[in-house]
């Protein structure tokens, strides 16, 4: 069996009967009248926008997240001068379509940043990102100097201090916008460590312990809405990825305000355990979100 087939055979399993890889017996799609929104949302088979359009309203609305007047920070993945169909940065389709949700709420103004790891005008552009912040109102918040950020301290256990974007500091709302992908140190990449990119002094974060720094950052910000681009996914080699063969189409999409429980789901639709990702295990283990899949309410959406 060939490799990319083999990819096909394996990762499908979360988005077929077993949808995303998720408990049995949670519940589903059906319409809830007066009942209290999901702890996560996990749709399948729709464009990034039509899927986030559906998740977005089983969640409640985007007003249970932005308010009128408000400032939102949109953080996708855009550090690779690569094309959508590299799957190593966030859909434009999808960072467009959270802005819209995000201005059509009220929200004063939206900020869109990353500190990529290619030069970031050719990632800003190369990634199609550009043209779609600007299409829809949103703004770039430039990421590229170190005088974009402020030293904070951070009581973590092994993160004591970082620089982080002026704009995590005077924002309203974050929205964590990864794709899912394979992460070559952390294991994966996906909302929990897609905030390294709002911080300066990432390099840090090896020699201190990878894995404890990027839970840890959690203790200065926490996103209050978690959407995970699984449209496209880099299976290995991430997190610029190598072959296309290693690209795996699962047309998918989790939306939580439970951080942990997002990365927890996404981490499934990989074919990892939770709580073997050592970011998203700890993370769990200080309480910023669950990792246990059981104990939330789960609604599944085909689009």
């Amino acid at each position: 069996m060939e490799r990319r087939e083999f990819l096909k055979k394996t990762l499908s399993v979360g988005l077929g009967a077993g949808a995303l890889l998720l408990p049995k017996g949670l519940r589903t799609g059906k319409a809830r009248a007066e009942d209290s929104p999901p702890d996560l949302v996990a749709l399948r088979g729709g464009s990034p926008a039509a899927m986030f359009d559906r998740g977005i309203a089983a969640l409640g609305g985007i007003g249970r997240f932005v308010k009128s007047g408000q400032t939102v920070v949109v953080k996708p993945n855009m550090s690779w001068d690569v094309a959508e169909s590299a799957a190593a940065n966030t859909s434009p389709e999808l960072v467009a379509r959270v802005i819209k949700h995000c201005l059509d709420a009220g929200a004063r103004r939206v900020l869109v940043l990353d500190h990529s790891i290619e030069y970031w005008e050719n990632s800003w552009n190369g990634s199609g990102i550009a043209a779609a912040v600007k299409a829809v109102g949103g703004v770039h918040a430039p990421a590229e100097s170190q005088g974009y950020y402020q030293k904070i301290d951070v009581a973590g256990s092994a993160l004591k201090s970082t620089q982080i974007h002026e704009s995590l500091l005077e924002c309203d709302v974050l929205v964590s916008v990864p794709v899912l992908k394979h992460h070559g140190g952390a294991g994966v990449s996906i909302s929990i460590k897609n905030l390294m990119g709002c911080v300066w002094n990432r390099n840090e974060y090896h020699s201190k312990g990878l894995q404890a720094c990027i839970a840890d950052f959690l203790n200065a910000r926490k996103p209050d809405l978690n959407v995970v681009d699984a449209y496209r996914v880099i299976t290995r080699y991430g997190p610029r990825g190598g072959s296309r063969e290693d690209i795996v189409t699962m047309n998918a999409q989790i939306l939580s305000p439970d951080v942990v429980a997002a990365d927890a789901a996404s981490a499934r639709m990989l074919g990892r355990e939770p709580s073997d990702i050592g970011h998203i295990r700890l993370a769990a283990e200080a309480g910023f979100g669950q990792i246990d899949l059981t104990k939330l309410k789960i609604e599944r959406l085909a689009v």
